[in-house]
């Protein structure tokens, strides 16, 4: 008879969760469906409101004429549309090249990404595994004004240009905002010229791009400014079975001192843990409140397949059968053996060296070029002399090299100890030395633990990368990057272990409201929250729409554009267009199909 483990019991919960959630949600679909149409029939809903299935549009004729007022200006919104043209080309060929990577990526490398989730494509919060629940009064709003701005603009140039609207409205998918429309008058729009009708289909996206913007500024000016992160160390949450569970220390608790001595971050934490005797510690918490917690050398996060064989939830108890307690026994234990036996608290046992795990030596590197494993991963014990236990070591003492530098390398290839003499390069980001290495995981031997079994919330990072008072120190291009991704941040972002949804729930115990907004209290994060939200699905709108693909106004971008270029040839204008709109939209498809579903089929 088979043995059912806390693993396998785990993830059948998780399935019948799943399967619980999407039934409710089809099953309110099709209720939604079946009665709006029933109504629809009977003719109870008014003569502005039409359904076609989960599908709720609701048509308007009012605001023509605050368009036609707004428009009167015409010679200011076309030079803003001719902007908006060339910044939307722009962004729609690196779209065409991002999908199209993508697509191949997929082919290549076939593995799931949590990204890549056909439910994740979704702006459906609670669905979407990145858009949690507790965002979506903030998400649909982003949504609302986004929809708003980006088909105003399209009525807005519209008339700019003389055309005609038959009507404007919003999309619904049962309740939820899925788009906005304007129905131009098509007879009216086929007499305008080429670059009217160009200027109308990238007047939406610019929109976008303005509404991102003046988000973003608000956001990174007055009110993340107001923001400052607590004293202490924020824990974004405790692994079940870990000290730190067992005790009730969680999400929301920040870590204030151990055994009296003050803690102000994670190194003033790893200082007060190293100097702590004893298996038991007194840990204060910012609400003035004392937990004593019995220490264990807890693993947080461990590299799939390892060289250690450890998994994530696992408590190291001995290493060479000598018993370890604390993270500062584990480091003195391994400091001056690059290969050890490690035993858990099950009874399993691993063998394997202890230094930095690195995923890949780069191919074409210094590194590889003198000997090293080019597209291998290895676990490097040694560096010039100095013994590398982790991550850390490693790259402090990279930090201390010169370009042109020869260093001796002690590394584990296959559980092989071998050595190089490597002449370092110039790292492009500081000018020291340059390895030639991918992915330098964190920890030791690509495992990472500490004394409770916490995971600890990078409350100053975000708040840096939101433009307050963090601790960044970054350039801005990459900073901008952190700021698209932190709703990915867990797998967009290397050692980012929290996605970030806003200032939401228990999160808001790691900052405080300070300055001349501090009278507005918890209100600065709901404006904060707003802000984010509305820039970040302002810009997803904006960059979706400009995938060159027909019914977006990429599409239509992709059309005209190749008009303007074929009219300038002696080739047949519309048999031409046609080719290339219908071949970029069918590998435009193609890709998208691959990146979305490519991993399921594919593994």
């Amino acid at each position: 008879m088979g043995t059912v483990t806390q693993s396998s019991l785990q993830e059948r919960s998780f399935l019948l969760t799943m399967v619980d959630t999407l039934t409710l949600v089809l099953a309110g679909v099709l209720a939604y469906s079946l009665g709006a149409t029933a109504l629809d029939r009977r003719g109870y809903l008014p003569a502005f409101l039409k359904v076609s299935g989960p599908i709720t549009t609701l048509h308007t004729k009012r605001g023509r004429a605050a368009l036609d007022w707004l428009a009167r200006p015409k010679r200011f919104w076309r030079a803003f549309g001719n902007i908006g043209v060339g910044f939307g080309l722009f962004i729609l060929a690196g779209m065409f090249l991002t999908v199209l990577f993508s697509g191949i990526s997929s082919l290549q490398q076939p593995e799931a990404n949590p990204i890549q989730e056909p439910k994740n494509a979704l702006v459906i919060p609670g669905l979407n595994d990145f858009l949690p629940l507790a965002a979506a009064p903030e998400i649909i709003f982003g949504l609302l004004v986004g929809m708003i701005v980006h088909e105003g603009g399209h009525g807005l140039l519209c008339r700019v240009e003389d055309i005609d609207i038959d009507s404007m409205g919003v999309a619904l998918f049962t309740i939820i905002p899925l788009g906005a429309f304007v129905e131009p008058d098509e007879e009216s729009r086929a007499k305008a010229d080429r670059g009217a009708q160009t200027r109308m289909f990238a007047a939406g996206v610019t929109n976008n791009f303005v509404i991102t913007a003046l988000a973003f500024l608000l956001l990174f000016g007055p009110v993340a400014g107001s923001i400052q992160a607590v004293g202490g160390v924020a824990v974004g949450g405790a692994l079940p079975g870990s000290p730190a569970a067992d005790a009730s220390l969680g999400e929301g608790d920040v870590i204030t001192g151990i055994n009296g001595t003050e803690v102000t971050n994670q190194s003033t934490l790893r200082d007060a843990l190293g100097d702590a005797d004893g298996r038991t510690v007194a840990v204060s918490l910012h609400e003035d409140e004392t937990k004593r917690i019995q220490r264990s050398v807890f693993v947080t996060v461990a590299v799939l397949d390892g060289p250690l064989g450890i998994d994530r939830g696992d408590t190291i108890t001995s290493v060479n059968g000598t018993a370890v307690h604390t993270v500062s026994g584990l480091v003195d234990a391994v400091e001056n053996r690059t290969v050890a036996t490690l035993e858990t608290a099950d009874g399993n046992q691993t063998t394997g060296p202890i230094g930095a795990y690195v995923s890949r030596v780069a191919e074409g590197g210094p590194f590889a070029d003198d000997g090293g494993p080019a597209g291998e991963s290895v676990v490097i014990t040694r560096f010039d002399g100095t013994r590398i236990i982790g991550q850390s070591q490693l790259l402090d003492a990279l930090e201390g090299t010169d370009p042109g530098e020869t260093v001796d390398i002690e590394a584990y290839v296959d559980g092989e100890r071998r050595t190089y003499s490597v002449t370092l390069e110039e790292n492009p980001r500081d000018g020291t030395g340059f390895l030639g290495v991918v992915g330098i995981q964190p920890g030791i031997s690509g495992i990472v633990v500490n004394d409770f079994g916490i995971q600890s919330y990078p409350a100053e990072t975000y708040l840096g990368i939101l433009g307050g008072n963090g601790d960044l120190d970054i350039p801005l291009g990459q900073q901008i990057i952190l700021l698209i991704t932190l709703p990915l941040a867990s797998v967009a972002a290397p050692g980012l272990t929290f996605n970030f949804a806003g200032f939401l729930g228990p999160i808001t115990d790691f900052y405080t409201v300070t300055g001349p907004l501090a009278g507005l209290g918890g209100g600065v994060f709901v404006v904060a929250n707003l802000l984010f939200w509305t820039a970040w699905v302002n810009l997803n709108l904006a960059v979706f729409n400009l995938i060159p693909l027909f019914p977006l106004d990429g599409g239509h971008l992709l059309r005209t554009g190749t008009e303007s270029i074929v009219a300038r040839t002696p080739v047949n204008k519309r048999w031409a267009v046609r080719t290339v709109t219908v071949s970029v939209g069918l590998v435009m498809f193609g890709s998208l199909m691959l990146m979305l579903f490519g991993p399921q089929l594919l593994t």
